[in-house]
């Protein structure tokens, strides 16, 4: 975010005894092990006693939200934490109003815990017409959100997807209250990524035609790459043993970059803004850049997202892959190593586990 720096967080041992496969689960765990087991069983001993807190997730779009709470799911135990998609939650609701016993019991829930100026039956004829005219009230969301956490313990459950714009922010700042969660912690978790990473991971996206897995060669390659002389340009080809190597294709819309969302991310900037200075909300501050020239100090090689070059090798008629870190500029003009998911979910372990305590 321009002019707000979070701190940096050292994930960086003394001495590294080993380097870690981040891209592999076998990989990450014994990561996670070894950079924050300490961390790990203080929040896993919270957990086990039937104990819960809140996280609300703010960052921008395509900031990395699910993937941090998939991440911390699996350093912790995926049987310990709730990752509630907002959006998710309302696109599912399709599903259930068309089944009429699924309907029925929605309504009995709503009807004794909704309250709004919208009648009820005004935003379920909404959501039965998928109509996109229609903002569905908070106060609903709010129901529906109570509905999926009201008897949920002993789990970490994180909140992606709210607040959605300007109007709901001072729900969000009672939202303990407002959910009945009245003596669990709850924390704002803010995820700052400069929007050059968020540009370049959207605009150089691909994905697989048949099983629509997303990879990214510059960021994200697969292990086999493709060059077609035609052209001269080079693909990715999908990892999937039953795509049988299928050549991936640009993701429709993605080259436009962070300029197809930039209203949504502007507004994303300023809801995170409005909520970085309110008091009585336990913050929790996680950094995806770290600049080049700090970035020794702070994390080992192998944490730091490298960048995809590639030549073609005409003489042996081969791809030619050459890996070094990538770099881009923060929203100061500073030029910054984009990290991978795993050390920024060691510091977001590391700070849940300090406000536990």
């Amino acid at each position: 975010m321009k002019g707000v720096s979070f701190p940096l967080f050292k994930t960086k041992l003394e001495t590294e005894a080993q380097k870690f496969n981040l891209e592999d689960p076998v990989g990450r765990k014994e990561y996670f092990v070894t950079k924050a087991q300490p961390d790990i069983e203080k929040i896993k001993e919270y957990l086990e006693k039937g104990n819960t807190f809140l996280a609300i997730l703010l960052g921008k779009k395509n900031s990395g939200k699910g993937t941090y709470s998939k991440l911390f799911a699996e350093a912790v135990g995926k049987d310990r934490v709730l990752h509630i998609s907002v959006g998710d939650m309302v696109r599912e609701l399709d599903a259930v109003v068309q089944d009429e016993a699924q309907q029925k019991e929605l309504v009995e829930y709503l009807q004794k815990h909704y309250r709004s100026s919208v009648p009820l039956q005004e935003a379920l004829d909404a959501i039965k017409s998928r109509s996109t005219q229609f903002l569905l009230p908070t106060e609903l969301i709010l129901a529906l959100l109570r509905r999926k956490i009201e008897n949920v313990k002993g789990k970490a459950i994180f909140i992606d997807g709210f607040p959605r714009n300007l109007d709901q922010i001072s729900y969000s700042l009672y939202f303990r209250q407002i959910m009945g969660f009245k003596d669990d912690p709850d924390f704002f978790v803010f995820i700052d990524v400069p929007e050059n990473i968020i540009d370049e991971r959207m605009k150089y996206r691909v994905i697989c035609p048949i099983c629509h897995v997303p990879r990214n060669p510059r960021l994200l390659k697969t292990k086999d790459v493709g060059y077609d002389a035609a052209t001269k340009e080079f693909y990715l080809m999908c990892d999937d043993s039953a795509c049988n190597k299928a050549r991936m294709v640009p993701k429709e819309g993605d080259s436009l970059g962070i300029e197809a969302i930039r209203e949504r991310i502007e507004l994303d900037d300023t809801i995170m803004r409005s909520l970085l200075d309110m008091d009585g909300v336990s913050k929790v501050y996680l950094r995806n850049a770290y600049p080049v020239a700090q970035a020794s100090e702070y994390l080992a090689d192998y944490e730091i997202t490298p960048g995809y070059f590639y030549t073609w090798d005409e003489a042996n008629q081969k791809v030619i892959t050459e890996e070094k870190p990538w770099t881009a500029l923060d929203e100061d003009g500073i030029e910054s190593y984009s990290l991978f998911p795993a050390p920024i979910v060691v510091s977001l372990l590391h700070q849940i586990a300090e406000k536990l305590s």
